[in-house]
């Protein structure tokens, strides 16, 4: 049966990989789903799609299908890659067709835990966020029911379903299962967390310990956006990237003028493996990015008040960049339950 054969190969690749990475005292090694890493909330999933395996194996095989694209030649994962925390390495992702996006790919890495979806925040929930790039001109440029008619001709997709939620695939069948795998992108492993939350004194270096340091200051004011077990308080900010913007920001949706060129406050977890960096990929590097709010970024009349030239030293520079390294969850980016 089918459900029982996806369920046998999930058991085996936890306990394979388990195994062959149990050596050393590291603790949760390839953790098991939804396993909540300590200091995190729970991770509450809508009433009418509470997780199962069933779901979980639907929305990966869907994550990793490229039938999702009107030429099917793009999956999710084309532009999130596992190895990258789920984001891109480049500034802007190729479409159908070639056709360049217009923002840089986001890290999917705890996903289920933000508030609303998009830079501009204008998605309420994952569930609904999946339609933003299946109808984007740019991205998949198709139609979630057209992607339904594909999947009912694929024997394997309805059984996947039917098991899942009792339904032939259809919107809701896609829509849910995507969130229900994204919601297991659980990413609180990295040296921070063992530092920080398990106790492990020795996780982090002393470089990486003054790094912190300065990142929770007053003087960096770091930790007022990027904020909470996800570094990020979900705000929408202008951080001084520059003085004129092609892309007008949460002003795209409110139509506000104070929100012209705001966008939402990123997570920093695995930020070391996500560049480039900023809604545009603007920005190459790590050190580019320290080296921009070092200078106080660029002049606007919506940059976030708090942003100033922080004099920050070569050394003092190499510490917060440390720092920010150790964010790096290396048990998410190498897990086999998220590989294709």
């Amino acid at each position: 049966m089918l459900r029982f054969r996806y369920f046998t190969l999930f058991i085996l690749s936890v306990a394979l990989f388990s195994c062959e990475k149990s050596e050393g005292p590291e603790p949760f090694i390839f953790p098991q789903l939804m396993d909540i890493p300590p200091g995190f909330p729970e991770m509450e999933f809508p009433s009418d799609n509470k997780f199962s395996i069933e779901r979980w194996e639907l929305g990966k095989q869907l994550f990793f299908e490229s039938a999702l694209s009107k030429d099917s030649s793009l999956s999710c994962a084309s532009c999130h890659e596992p190895g990258l925390a789920f984001s891109d390495k480049v500034s802007f992702s190729l479409g159908v067709e070639n056709r360049l996006g217009t923002r840089n790919s986001p890290s999917l890495s705890n996903i289920g835990y933000h508030p609303y979806f998009t830079r501009e925040g204008g998605v309420p929930t994952l569930e609904m966020q999946v339609l933003v790039p299946v109808q984007e001109h740019n991205e998949f440029d198709f139609n979630i029911v057209l992607i339904a008619e594909r999947l009912k001709k694929d024997p394997r997709y309805v059984e996947m379903a039917l098991l899942a939620y009792d339904r032939e695939p259809d919107a809701f069948v896609v829509t849910r299962s995507l969130a229900t795998f994204e919601r297991t992108l659980i990413s609180g492993n990295s040296k921070f967390d063992q530092y920080f939350y398990q106790g492990i004194q020795e996780a982090l270096s002393p470089l990486e310990k003054e790094g912190m340091e300065l990142f929770f200051s007053e003087r960096t004011n770091c930790s007022s956006c990027h904020a909470g077990f996800n570094f990020t308080n979900y705000a929408f900010e202008n951080n001084g990237l520059d003085e004129k913007y092609d892309d007008p920001g949460r002003f795209r949706l409110t139509l506000e003028p104070a929100d012209s060129a705001l966008f939402k406050v990123p997570s920093l977890r695995n930020i070391a493996v996500t560049g480039p960096y900023m809604h545009d990929g603007s920005i190459a590097t790590l050190e580019e990015v320290i080296d921009h709010y070092n200078r106080g970024g660029a002049n606007h009349p919506h940059k976030n008040s708090l942003l100033k030239p922080l004099g920050l030293t070569e050394y003092e520079t190499s510490a917060l960049k440390a720092f920010l390294a150790s964010l790096t969850d290396q048990t998410f980016l190498e897990n086999p339950l998220f590989k294709k």
